[in-house]
């Protein structure tokens, strides 16, 4: 897959959903963006700065989910987590 490879909101909810993260707020707003991108040519443009406004407010709620995983979020480069979580549901889940 080529580095430049942007998936679509659709492909993106999918593959959250497969690995169960789709719950997680950090995704949600990511695959928020997603799909605020990919109206953008058909919103007003005043319309499209209010969503990502909101957007961006919404995400600054969250905190710094993003502590000690700076690589991972803004780097890009995926490194798992040394202590590893079960998926939500599982029968290992707490």
């Amino acid at each position: 897959m080529p580095p430049e490879f942007q998936p679509s909101s659709d492909d993106l909810a999918r593959y959250l959903e497969q690995r169960g993260e789709l719950t997680k707020p950090w995704n949600l707003q990511m695959l928020r963006l997603k799909k605020l991108k990919e109206a953008k040519d058909s919103m007003d443009p005043q319309l499209y700065l209010e969503k990502v406004q909101e957007a961006h407010a919404d995400l600054m709620r969250l905190g710094q989910f993003w502590k000690g995983r700076e690589q991972e979020v803004f780097g890009g480069t995926y490194q798992p987590a040394e202590l590893i979580e079960p998926l939500p549901g599982s029968p290992d889940d707490r």
